[in-house]
């Protein structure tokens, strides 16, 4: 796997599922590559049909092979409601280095659709970090070693 910076661009969602009776639901989005977490902002009075425009940075290390995000229902009184979730393979990108916004379906934990949700993708890879480089030392042999000595 490469080493680099995923940046996540959050757009919108479409067609959210209602987790809300009798009020619009407030989602905000909840991102994860491995261990690292991100949480966009709540989107309030926007119901199923979000937007966000949001950009979120991620360190990409060994083993990162894809993409994780969590939709939820932002709730005031009670624990927030799980609306839906997605899970992105971050091979294509790795080989192209970015993807447009890009529509992804959102599953519920049985896999029933809850909507959509736009998500643009761009990886940009950490230069190669070679230590040692054995002509860089074929070089300097040739300036100021000891050939260039007097005795």
């Amino acid at each position: 796997m490469p080493l680099g910076t995923l940046e996540v661009l959050l757009v919108e969602a479409k067609g959210l599922k209602s987790t809300d009776f009798l009020s619009k639901i407030d989602p905000y989005v909840v991102f994860t590559v491995k261990t690292q977490e991100k949480k966009s902002n709540v989107t309030k009075g926007q119901g199923n049909e979000a937007e966000w425009n949001e950009s979120f940075l991620f360190t990409v290390s060994e083993d990162v092979s894809e993409l994780r995000l969590k939709i939820m229902d932002k709730d005031t009184f009670t624990a927030d409601d799980f609306v839906g979730e997605a899970t992105i393979p971050l091979e294509p990108l790795f080989t192209e280095g970015s993807l447009p916004p890009t529509m992804y379906n959102v599953v519920n934990k049985d896999r029933d659709y809850h909507g959509e949700i736009k998500i643009g993708l761009t990886f940009t890879p950490e230069p190669e970090r070679n230590s040692f480089r054995s002509r860089d030392y074929a070089a300097e042999e040739n300036y100021g070693g000891w050939k260039e000595s007097s005795f």
